[in-house]
């Protein structure tokens, strides 16, 4: 399925990413009023790094009904308001209002990626192992013996350049990271843009870009964790589903793809037709015992499209909230929360207890470097890579 607005959206976007660099204000280190912000955008100091580093994070409203909030400090979106079917406000990510929360021995010991960017590599290589061109790289194994969402210090800990913008579009904020030849393992220095646009239509459109000065696997997306009903407000298990799917990769006992591209079909992994996440997901079946629950690749497609497509609707029958997710990525991980155990209190005062939150990554297919036949996320010097998905917020 596809929608012209979201097409003509994604068209803009080289064009907006140069607009919003020359817009941007310069920002002064201290407060938000010193300096003039783009319309639509707010900066402030969000916190300080143990090395003394200063965090400012953005206060985003396009002129719609959304509001949010991201950080220079792993990209993360702290905060994102939507109204629901009464035209009440509640933040609906799962995430810290302080520095701190982030910085904290529980929240890094249960280490879930609350809103951040994710890179080099989103999510799992098998081993942490890849061969390129007949040398053979060994990443960090941060979870269990594999590789996952960048290793050790992935993007999502990495203190990101931010240009605030506001154009025809929207308002929003482009972050930019430079990963050194050598970090976490991977080869070449790889130079990476992402743009957050907050548009006047209800939507937060995300552009990545990104090249490198030697030929190395990348697999970008956004880890935010979704609670229609307001974050900190209990399970996500009554929400209901849809995946624009046919068929997934089932995974090993350490959530590696096995190679095989399975049919949905008569599974609990059957999304096709909206269902209620928690209908199937205590089933007695293999896959939701590995995923302790999902925490599975969901086939879009065989190659990356031209324009976004659809790839989920997710309602809250609660609320009334809708969250539609629209990618020109072959894959969407769909993730149930299934690790969050309340050990961590997040910023309504609430712990995030199992399953309080859901992620839909959009991505290619987990270790594609070592998949011959999954779609290749192989970027060469003198290539750009260029992925664009948009989350759509509309209540019914």
């Amino acid at each position: 399925m596809k929608q012209p607005s979201l097409r003509s959206l994604v068209f803009l976007s080289a064009g907006l990413l140069s607009l919003g660099a020359c817009q941007a204000m310069a920002a002064s280190s201290s407060d938000a009023t010193s300096t003039a912000m783009p319309p639509g955008v707010e900066r402030f100091v969000f916190g300080t790094l143990p090395d003394g580093r200063t965090v400012h994070g953005y206060r985003i409203n396009s002129g719609g009904n959304v509001d949010m909030e991201v950080i220079e400090y792993g990209g993360i979106i702290t905060s994102l308001e939507t109204p629901d079917r009464h035209g009440d406000k509640a933040d609906i990510v799962l995430g810290f209002d302080s520095l701190q929360g982030y910085l904290s021995p529980a929240y890094k010991k249960l280490n879930p990626y609350f809103g951040a960017l994710i890179g080099r590599y989103g999510n799992r290589i098998a081993d942490g192992r890849f061969t390129l061109d007949g040398q053979t790289y060994q990443l960090a194994t941060n979870d269990g013996p594999n590789h996952l969402h960048g290793g050790d210090e992935g993007f999502n800990q990495k203190l990101w350049q931010a240009t605030p913008f506001s154009s025809s579009e929207g308002s929003g904020v482009v972050m930019r990271y430079t990963s050194a030849d050598g970090e976490e393992g991977y080869p070449g220095e790889l130079s990476v843009e992402v743009k957050y646009t907050l548009t006047h239509d209800d939507a937060l459109a995300i552009d990545y870009r990104a090249s490198t000065t030697r030929a190395t696997p990348v697999n970008l997306t956004q880890h935010s964790y979704f609670n229609l009903n307001g974050e900190g407000s209990g399970s996500i298990l009554d929400h209901v589903m849809t995946i624009d799917a046919a068929s997934y990769t089932p995974v090993n006992d350490t959530l590696i793809p096995t190679g095989e591209i399975a049919t949905v079909a008569g599974t609990p992994f059957d999304f096709t037709r909206p269902m209620p996440i928690g209908a199937r997901i205590e089933a007695n079946n293999e896959q939701l015992a590995r995923g302790k629950g999902y925490d599975h690749n969901f086939v879009l497609r065989q190659a990356p499209s031209a324009t976004p497509e659809r790839a989920a609707r997710v309602t809250s029958p609660e609320s009334g909230r809708v969250l539609e997710v629209w990618t020109t990525e072959p894959g969407l991980q769909f993730y149930s929360g299934n690790f969050l155990d309340g050990s961590v209190t997040g910023k309504s005062g609430q712990a995030y207890g199992h399953r309080s939150g859901l992620a839909l990554e959009t991505q290619h297919f987990p270790d594609s470097p070592n998949q011959p036949g999954f779609p290749s996320t192989l970027l060469q010097p003198g290539e750009t890579l260029e992925s664009h998905t948009i989350y759509r917020f509309l209540t019914e």
